[in-house]
């Protein structure tokens, strides 16, 4: 098993943002709250899970990661999906570096082929946000590494994928293709050394002591939408959000009382968030105050309620205040 070093205090030899891709269910949020050290990401088995470009802050003696988070890149016409995939290509073309995931024990399909060729584009235009070699030599780079993920999984193949790559990202070189486990931590070591050292120098972004830059009441929705996910994900996995209404300090800023509010679609679906008596919403929000109060330093009191928005998938203005 890898041991990723601790966090330390002097962090600015080497600085990048680093853009996470890949299909959906890769394991890149997985990822990234390993190299984090924390939470920074929803992980569920639910597709399309991530709706926004989420940074986590990786510190170490080489310098600074930005990872950004961004949603799996798939095939759809639907409104939301589509703003997805978006959100997630515009991050290629601002980052500095690119960690490609891929899933080890699934074949390549369509998905697949439609990241590799948004990496493909990537590659043959721009070379990161600096437009050079991140690594400092002066020739012509795409910035782009992969991690081959699931690797502890039944049926994971590493040849499979590697050959996908080397078919469709001919530039790629072996040497930037990692086969790794998420969760079990393991093969993360050199691929982080090799994030670090293509990193261009330059000073931190953000505070050693920052894993991310989520402002609370994004933390505090994502946090609430994780445990409803886990709770809703075979009836109404993507049919919801969370919208923080309120919060207000108390007890001299010992605690923090939010009110927030699960919003589905339809009036049929409030009574399946709510469940029986009231015991499906009080699971919730039991669940994340329990996680809020890991997360945060201070104690939560949460007010937790459902009301409905209804077709918010395809209400543009609804999607550009919870996707940004």
């Amino acid at each position: 098993m890898d041991v990723l070093s601790p966090s330390v205090q002097d962090a600015g030899q080497k600085a990048a943002f680093v853009a996470v891709a890949g299909r959906p269910s890769a394991g890149k949020s997985t990822l990234i709250n390993l190299l984090c050290g924390e939470k920074v990401s929803i992980v569920s088995p639910v597709p399309q899970t991530t709706r926004n470009a989420i940074r986590g802050i990786v510190n170490r003696e080489q310098g600074q990661l930005v990872l950004v988070d961004t949603p799996g890149i798939h095939i759809s016409e639907k409104k939301l999906n589509l703003r997805l995939t978006e959100t997630a290509v515009r991050a290629l073309g601002e980052s500095d570096l690119v960690l490609y995931v891929l899933d080890a024990s699934r074949a390549p399909g369509p998905e697949e082929e439609a990241v590799a060729a948004a990496l493909a584009s990537r590659a043959a235009g721009s070379t990161g946000s600096s437009g050079i070699d991140p690594s400092g030599s002066g020739l012509p780079d795409s910035g782009i590494l992969a991690a081959i993920n699931k690797m502890d999984l039944p049926g994971a193949d590493y040849d499979r994928a590697l050959d996908f790559l080397r078919r469709r990202l001919p530039a790629l070189p072996d040497s930037r293709c990692f086969p790794v486990s998420a969760k079990k931590n393991e093969g993360v070591t050199a691929l982080l050394d090799t994030l670090f050292e293509l990193a261009p120098r330059g000073p931190s972004f953000y505070p050693a002591e920052y894993y991310t830059d989520q402002e609370i009441d994004f933390r505090v929705a994502e946090i609430i939408r994780g445990e409803a996910i886990k709770r809703l994900r075979e009836e109404l996995p993507h049919a919801f959000y969370v919208e923080v209404a309120d919060r207000e300090f108390r007890n001299e800023g010992k605690r923090l009382w939010v009110r927030a509010f699960i919003i589905c679609e339809r009036e049929s679906q409030k009574g399946m968030i709510v469940g029986k008596g009231g015991s499906l919403i009080k699971a919730i929000g039991e669940a994340a105050r329990k996680e809020l109060n890991r997360v945060f330093d201070w104690k939560f009191e949460l007010d937790l309620r459902v009301k409905t928005g209804k077709d918010w998938r395809h209400n543009d203005r609804i999607l550009r205040k919870i996707l940004g």
